[in-house]
């Protein structure tokens, strides 16, 4: 199956020891009395400023990869609450299949499915839905780097989905982005990662009017 079909189909994470004792005064002559044995560095107690504690268990830090996912899902929520989907500049909502047309000339494919139309941009990694009175109501990705999530990576950074979805071997989670959008992550069950993510408005996609 083609990737825009697929497309298609799938929508709807050294202790510093304390410091030696010293003897005290001055050194006796050695007949009399044996210089004190320095004393071993012991643990120190409660209130000991030299005391060593582990620290807190802390987040990956930035520049990992766990960081990095988790900075970019964080991103494509923010984008997805504008309607958007990263790297590409048209808006569920606001945007018309027209002006993709314009910027981006004919699709690879366009076919009916669901409550619109779709329009598939191979080379964008880009699918738009739009309505009959070509208003854009879904944005979906399939982004390389968005390949790379997987559900550990989803719910580590944004929680988990109250609205979990099936649509034949695909899962969708779906999460919402303000009040007028979802975002969906689409998870094939036989791979695991996000096959594509989808930024929907429901409003739009029930706005069938020709105009």
């Amino acid at each position: 199956m083609s990737a825009g079909i697929a497309l298609l189909a799938g929508c709807n994470d050294g202790s510093a020891a304390s410091p030696s004792i010293a003897p005290a005064g001055a050194a006796a002559p050695a007949a009399s009395v044996s210089p004190p044995a320095a004393s071993a560095p012991s643990a120190a107690s409660p209130g000991s400023t030299a005391a060593a504690t582990s620290p807190p268990a802390a987040a990956a830090p930035s520049g990992t990869p766990a960081a990095d996912k988790r900075q970019l899902l964080h991103e494509l929520l923010e984008l997805a609450k504008q309607g958007k989907a990263p790297g590409v500049e048209f808006a569920a909502h606001t945007g018309l299949i027209e002006d993709v047309e314009k910027a981006w000339g004919e699709p690879d494919k366009k076919e009916s499915a669901g409550a619109g139309i779709y329009s598939t941009y191979s080379k964008k990694n880009a699918v738009f839905g739009f309505n009959k009175g070509s208003l854009i109501f879904d944005v979906r990705s399939s982004a390389p780097n968005l390949q790379e999530l997987r559900l550990s990576d989803i719910e580590a950074a944004l929680g988990k989905s109250q609205d979990i979805r099936k649509n034949g071997d695909d899962i969708i989670y779906v999460y919402p982005a303000g009040k007028d959008f979802e975002l969906k992550f689409i998870i094939p069950a036989s791979t695991g990662k996000v096959s594509h993510i989808s930024v929907f408005s429901p409003q739009d996609s029930k706005n069938n009017m020709a105009g």
